[in-house]
């Protein structure tokens, strides 16, 4: 019967919808909760930031819906003012790496940024936050390791896979490979925090999200479970893909998540034969990833061309970033000082912590 009432509440109150989104507060996961004590309800609402212009406007369509009820008592949570669960205290800078849509090269991204990030002297994690496609065991030659569980302090803490200078957890490590990943969105977004939040990532400089592509509860999990430092989205120049990596950057833009952008990465920007480098051919289209960062104001933080290494990389276990002189490895090397640079400007604007090398 209790179940029954909180359940009739949650529908009541997906009325109200976060202005300026199509998206109600149960949708947002805004509402959290919710408990009965006669003809009183108590419930929390969750927001991103401190300031938002919104609180009171939702707090006031809450209480007139809810009309049954004698008194209504709303906690205010503000995600921001929260302190990081306690293994990401040490974490100075955290990265969403997204894309709109599948096979635009978004993992192979996120592998080689962190290693390029860990070649430049950069204390690097990465998360295969990919629960239903993980990729990084693979792209990084350890899918037999094991992470193995450890004592902190009074906590029990998975310990990450090092390779290539980067500490890694994914959900490949504790599933067959062979096996699909049949998980409801609640199972999967449980598993996200629990490598987030319960690996032993000590020190580190920058954390990558490697997202699964499109936008999901998924998402909406990570912003509500940490504090985004920024979201890099990744698509390919083709118009197809450029379609979907708007909808992920109004994803992270709107009031409901307001997780800034840092840029665009163009991947497979054009391709060069390794027989004759100084050549380019534009098989996906030309520079519509550059265009779109234009059009919307922010970074193109890189352009990733198309060679072979690439994709034997990872196949291989060794991603292209590690060999320095390739073209795509020099792509990668500078991929990684334009993140460095961006992520400077947003630690100054908001006045966080400089990072510094080891």
């Amino acid at each position: 019967m209790l179940q029954e009432r909180i359940k009739e509440i949650r529908d009541v109150l997906k009325e109200v919808k976060y202005p300026g989104t199509i998206k109600n507060i149960v949708e947002l996961d805004m509402l959290q909760n919710i408990k009965i004590e006669g003809d009183k309800v108590l419930f929390r609402l969750v927001f991103q930031n401190s300031d938002d212009p919104f609180v009171s406007t939702i707090k006031k369509k809450c209480e007139a819906l809810l009309i049954d009820y004698k008194e209504i008592e709303i906690e205010t949570i503000f995600m921001h003012d929260l302190e990081r669960p306690l293994s990401l205290e040490k974490v100075k800078n955290i990265l969403a790496i997204s894309s709109g849509k599948g096979g635009v090269g978004k993992s192979t991204v996120a592998a080689n940024l962190a290693v390029a990030l860990a070649n430049q002297g950069y204390k690097v994690g990465l998360v295969d936050a990919d629960i239903f496609g993980p990729s990084m065991p693979k792209m990084f030659a350890c899918e037999d390791a094991r992470p193995y569980m450890e004592k902190i302090g009074s906590q029990d803490m998975i310990v990450p896979v090092e390779k290539y200078g980067v500490k890694l957890l994914s959900i490949g490590f504790f599933v067959e490979p062979d096996t699909a990943t049949v998980w409801r969105g609640p199972m999967a977004s449980g598993a996200l925090k629990q490598l987030v939040e319960q690996g032993f990532w000590d020190e580190l400089d920058y954390m990558l999200i490697d997202l699964p592509p499109g936008t999901s509860d998924i998402h909406l999990t990570l912003v509500q479970t940490v504090a985004l430092t920024g979201a890099i989205v990744v698509s390919t120049p083709q118009q197809v893909a450029l379609a979907d990596a708007i909808k992920g950057i109004n994803m992270f833009e709107s009031p409901g998540i307001n997780v800034p952008v840092l840029g665009l990465v163009e991947n497979m920007a054009w391709f060069t034969p390794a027989e004759l480098p100084e050549n380019r051919y534009y098989i996906f289209g030309k520079e519509g990833a550059k265009k779109l960062a234009e059009e919307k104001g922010l970074p193109l933080l890189g352009q990733i061309p198309v060679v072979q290494s690439i994709c034997d990389g990872g196949d291989t276990g060794k991603p292209v970033a590690l060999n320095t002189d390739s073209i795509t490895g020099i792509a990668f090397a500078q991929l990684a000082k334009e993140v460095v640079e961006v992520v400077g400007k947003v630690n100054l604007e908001t006045k966080r912590v400089r990072i510094t090398k080891k």
